[in-house]
């Protein structure tokens, strides 16, 4: 959406913002709002946790970036602290800017930038509301999602939508490939919905609740691997869980990390005996080919596996090391002791 300039030809005034994000999905708006005419005159992130493998505490995307351009940085353990609050206040904000924070605001804060708030949301609202909304488009096989650019308001996800635009899903496409687009397309979008709130001729268009879904926080049993279902669900699945909590498998007793699958597979179809087997059935091991029976007579390619424990391998080195044949089968669950 252009937005008109004032009839007068004068620019608008730059805005105070205070921007609130915590992930590097937050990361290229705060850097397009560093670029800008508008100046950021605080960022609020989660506190520093530990990450990584070895748990070590470190700082967040965000606040690296903050920090390298000199901007005061909050982080406060309780966001209705009376601190914080004082410590906006003071920065005289005229707008505040939420993406991925962490946290839901509470109407005090709110209240306090004279223009409110606006949130850049990974979905086409108001479709997929949540915390999870590129995960969730994706285990669910959608074809293309977007971004929207909202008031933040009360309730979740529900305020007016000030501009969306659109991005396609490929087929292979994983959540952290849909995420680092959708970033760069928020940061985009939020300058001109930025621009125009600063002009005083922003438009905001109501959700239509009636057609509202939600996108429920993923968990670990996300990425439980359920063989009965089609493979494309299956492959779609391992796509929408990466990189967390990632998809994974049983066999003989041991947990198997699938970190990438396909649907394109190297055989023909009606070599593999897919009908006759039981889903989660490994039809062929062999070089680079590691192809299971699933759900309805389908099946699917498995490219990268990680045993537990032990590092991420392609296929073809997995097989070497590990001797798998054709009539061994994954399981959904991890056996049970005897009792």
């Amino acid at each position: 959406m252009v937005t008109p300039q004032p009839p007068d030809g004068k620019e608008a005034p730059p805005l105070r913002v205070v921007y609130f994000g915590t992930p590097s999905f937050a990361v290229p708006a705060l850097d397009r709002l560093l670029s800008s005419r508008h100046g950021v005159v605080a960022v609020v992130t989660q506190p520093d946790r530990p990450r990584g493998r070895g748990h070590h505490v470190t700082a967040g995307p965000v606040k690296a970036l903050a920090e390298s351009h000199g901007l005061p940085v909050l982080q406060p353990e309780k966001i209705k602290a009376p601190a914080l609050l004082d410590s906006l206040r003071a920065c005289a904000p005229d707008l505040g800017v939420v993406a991925a924070y962490g946290r839901i605001l509470p109407d005090e804060l709110l209240a306090l930038p004279r223009l409110g708030f606006v949130n850049i949301h990974a979905s086409l609202l108001p479709r997929y509301r949540g915390a999870s909304p590129i995960q969730r488009a994706v285990i669910n096989g959608e074809r293309s999602t977007g971004v929207s650019i909202m008031r933040v308001v009360r309730e979740l996800d529900a305020g007016p939508v000030f501009e969306s635009q659109p991005h396609p899903i490929g087929p292979d496409d994983t959540s952290l490939d849909v995420e680092r687009a959708l970033a760069a397309l928020g940061a985009d979008t939020l300058l001109g919905v930025v621009d125009a709130l600063s002009r005083g001729n922003a438009v905001e268009t109501p959700q239509d609740h009636d057609r509202a879904t939600y996108a429920a926080k993923l968990t670990r049993e996300d990425g439980r691997l359920d063989w009965n279902e089609t493979a494309e669900r299956l492959h779609n699945r391992v796509r929408g869980v990466h990189p967390w909590p990632h998809a994974y498998t049983f066999l003989s007793g041991g947990r198997y990390v699938i970190h990438r699958t396909t649907l394109r597979l190297n055989v023909e179809p009606s070599a593999l005996k897919a009908a006759s087997s039981p889903p989660g059935t490994i039809l062929l091991a062999h070089g680079a080919d590691l192809i299971v029976a699933a759900g309805q007579s389908s099946a699917l390619g498995i490219l990268e596996i990680q045993p537990e424990n032990k590092r991420l391998m392609a296929v073809r080195d997995f097989l070497a090391g590990h001797p798998l044949r054709a009539g061994n089968r994954f399981e959904d669950n991890p056996p049970q002791p005897p009792q």
